[in-house]
């Protein structure tokens, strides 16, 4: 069975944007899944007034027939091979993939929660869900324009020529 899924992507160390397409190449490419769509990139900068490069995020919907455990295992192996290391809490990273929400799941366990627990404060999050899916709906029963609404303000940047994701198997 597929289910939609989101997820957010974000970096903020070495070539940022190249990382977030080839990120969205290596989701397209698992099995059973596929990218359906991009935002487009956004710039912020670091959460909690953490001294290190603004970040570059975007959100992606995903098709895919994994479970939401085996999607977080594989989302990390594309983390890893990009070079994640985990040392800080909203530490610089250069890559970082989150299940944002999960069809109608709702989930809290040590691994993963969904809807992912920092959402409601995430505008580069929330922001670039808006452009994909304007009346997205959590599977908690939370409206995304309720939360973007509600949204503490962020200085957060759209770069609406870059095109993280353009489908099939090619590079963006």
């Amino acid at each position: 069975m597929t289910t939609r899924a989101i997820v957010a992507l974000g970096s903020n160390l070495g070539d940022s944007p190249a990382t977030l397409a080839a990120a969205l190449q290596a989701i397209h490419r698992l099995p059973g899944t596929r990218v359906v769509r991009a935002s487009s990139l956004y710039t912020s900068p670091p959460m909690a007034g953490m001294q290190q490069p603004n970040y570059c995020n975007a959100v992606a919907a995903i098709d895919t027939e994994l479970a939401p455990l085996a999607l977080l295992d594989a989302l990390q192996v594309i983390e890893l091979a990009h070079g994640r290391e985990r040392h800080e809490r909203w530490g610089a990273r250069t890559l970082d993939l989150d299940i944002i929400g999960y069809g109608h799941q709702c989930l809290d366990s040590e691994r993963l929660t969904l809807p992912h627990y920092g959402v409601a404060e995430r505008a580069f999050v929330l922001l670039p869900l808006f452009e994909i899916d304007p009346g997205y709906r959590f599977a908690d029963g939370r409206q995304l324009t309720t939360l973007l609404a509600a949204c503490p303000p962020q200085t957060l940047y759209r770069k609406p020529d870059f095109l993280l994701f353009s489908g099939g198997d090619s590079p963006a």
